[in-house]
């Protein structure tokens, strides 16, 4: 796998994130060691997850990390009461029901919906939140730049323009390039309008077409790799967590895929510019260590944008399609 650091994205360029679909029954795990971690002076984080897949995990791994630079070590002075949805809205409710009742002295919510459910639960906890697009759109915050209430986080935006200019600078005589999501979640159909208007733009036809579950995945995506020359895929967390199919089709047909994170990349697709989701959690960490210490205050700090973007290209897809991982640049 080849990276390339680029400049960050602004923290005003925001679009909407909201996952959902799926069943399944949740997870829980409380962790947190023995010793010092129970006593009195430990901090407890309470820990809502929509969904597993890469990109998610990889913001909550990333979270701990920040939280140990920023001076909270699980097992030493910190205490972790980790909840997993599993895409179940009943078990969102329920999960942030009782990590608000146990008095948590702060909360993570891992994607929209996450954030979303444990805000309803409470007005007083403060609140930090990751992979989601726009906390403002998803009424989360009375602003980006000025949060006004118990939440705050980073956003996980990212640049489709120059995603799409990626793509069609892989496959230039590109006549189709398709674009795959679940229309249930609300960022992923904004990213796939503004993705369908950038390839409007460079005189290319968007065929869309959507899955509701992972189970409808494979099909969507063997059926659209018939009729194009190209995939592009956004942050979305059916797709994400699919995306091993996705790349089995991908590479059976030598259709070349950007998606939008890097995670998707790993998992199957041919490159992006995108976020890598355990900067962006350990980012998020460090912001939560600040409130934590008493440093900082929800309703004051402002919404962050991830401090850097990636060129992700996975070579092992590119020489399955025949395309020399060289010749894939960042676009100008």
């Amino acid at each position: 796998m080849k990276k390339t650091l680029l400049a960050g994205i602004s923290v005003l360029t925001l679009l909407a994130l909201g996952a959902c679909g799926g069943g399944g029954g949740g997870t829980t795990d409380s962790t947190g060691g023995s010793g010092d971690a129970a006593n009195s002076d430990a901090k407890h984080v309470g820990v809502l997850q929509l969904v597993q897949h890469a990109s998610l995990d990889g913001a909550y791994e990333g979270f701990k990390e920040g939280l140990e630079e920023g001076g909270y070590t699980e097992g030493e002075n910190l205490v972790i009461d980790y909840q997993n949805a599993q895409n179940n809205q009943d078990n969102l409710k329920s999960m942030s029901d009782k990590l608000v009742k146990d008095d948590n002295d702060l909360l993570l919510g891992i994607a929209t919906p996450s954030a979303q459910s444990l805000l309803n639960a409470t007005s007083d906890t403060p609140i930090i939140v990751t992979a989601v697009t726009d906390l403002e759109e998803a009424k989360l915050v009375d602003s980006n730049e000025e949060p006004g209430g118990n939440v705050t986080g980073t956003t996980d935006m990212v640049p489709i323009d120059k995603q799409i200019e990626l793509l069609l600078s892989i496959v230039p005589d590109a006549k189709k390039v398709g674009i795959m999501y679940n229309a249930g979640e609300a960022n992923s159909k904004i990213q796939a309008d503004l993705a369908e208007e950038a390839l409007d733009a460079a005189g290319v036809e968007a065929v869309v077409r959507t899955a509701n579950t992972t189970n409808d995945v494979q099909q969507v995506t063997e059926s659209l790799a018939n009729e194009v020359d190209g995939i592009y895929v956004p942050t979305d967390n059916t797709f994400a967590s699919a995306a091993s199919i996705v790349g089995e089709v991908v590479k059976e047909k030598k259709i070349p895929l950007v998606a939008g994170s890097t995670d998707q990349i790993d998992g199957g697709g041919l490159a992006t510019i995108g976020i890598n989701y355990k900067e962006l959690g350990k980012q998020t960490g460090l912001m939560a260590a600040k409130i934590l210490d008493g440093d900082a205050e929800t309703a004051t700090t402002p919404v962050e944008s991830a401090a850097n973007l990636e060129l992700v290209i996975n070579e092992d897809m590119a020489e399955a399609l025949d395309i020399d991982p060289a010749s894939i640049k960042e676009p100008a």
